[in-house]
């Protein structure tokens, strides 16, 4: 009889502890929406703003770059010509322009006596300004060439990596014709949909946790980020069929744009990862 009581016993905690179990774990999935979605980086291509035969590449396919790094150089011997023609004839026109402005400042007073005529003073006032105009549009010139002669350099716009090298050494390359396509390192974001019915429980500045399916070796769990809702669509559209989701039917969805933060070297372009949503979080956000 004792046994029998001691195994009833332990049947009736089995399925109390069974039924709680489930309780709570309904409880916590009613309180937590789950979305699904994919990793977005902002990606830019690299260019030379001038044609020309590439001399150096000085970054590798998966290599970090910071801001202002120097990462691709063009042959520059017919800039850097351009340049001294340009600064030559700045001077040579700064020559005449001085010469002018001697001759009308030292001649014009004497028209006044009639020593010179009012044509010969008219000649003197134009050579004067033509002088000028001539100085001017050399200097524009020089500036134009030292500026074609700094576009024969690609330099990081931002910290990031080098995701694609499209060119290599001695390639001819015309302007604005990519050599490197750059991941920026920040902003990282989720592109994800939520059902019109979960709208209302989604928030600007919600803070939500993205899990991605990789496990990390030093703790045993999926790898998780801390994110927080950043963009939600005002406008509705039918589910993309790359989405994934609970529900296979097709349903009216919002985009919205899930914002990491705590990002690492793990996250990569296209990822699928999870979005945790807790709902019982009513802590007001900025």
């Amino acid at each position: 009889m004792k046994k029998k009581a001691i195994v009833l016993i332990l049947l009736v905690l089995i399925v109390c502890g069974t039924l709680g179990f489930l309780y709570f774990k309904n409880r916590k999935t009613e309180n937590e929406l789950t979305l699904y979605g994919n990793i977005e980086i902002r990606q830019v291509d690299l260019s030379f703003q001038v044609a020309g035969k590439i001399e150096k590449m000085l970054k590798e396919e998966g290599d970090t770059v910071k801001a202002g790094e120097l990462i691709a150089i063009l042959d520059d011997k017919d800039y850097v010509s351009n340049l001294e023609k340009a600064e030559a004839d700045v001077e040579k026109t700064l020559a005449l322009k001085n010469d002018a402005e001697s001759k009308f400042e030292r001649q014009a007073p004497l028209v006044e006596d009639n020593t010179i005529s009012k044509q010969d003073y008219d000649t003197l006032l134009n050579t004067k300004n033509k002088s000028k105009a001539d100085y001017d549009g050399a200097v524009a010139q020089k500036n134009f060439a030292k500026n074609q002669l700094d576009y024969t350099k690609v330099y990081a716009p931002e910290e990031g990596i080098i995701m694609i090298r499209v060119q290599e050494l001695g390639a001819n390359v015309s302007k604005g014709q990519p050599v490197y396509t750059m991941a920026k390192t920040k902003p990282v974001w989720v592109r994800a949909y939520v059902n019109e019915t979960d709208l209302g429980n989604i928030k600007y500045g919600q803070t939500v946790k993205v899990y991605t399916d990789t496990t990390d070796p030093k703790t045993g769990n999926k790898r998780e980020y801390k994110g927080q809702v950043g963009y939600i669509s005002p406008v509705a559209e039918f589910t993309p069929k790359t989405v994934q989701s609970t529900d296979i039917r097709t349903n009216l969805v919002y985009r919205i744009r899930v914002y990491i933060y705590d990002i690492d070297e793990y996250l990569r372009q296209g990822m699928p990862v999870t979005i945790k949503v807790d709902l019982t979080d009513i802590t007001p956000h900025p």
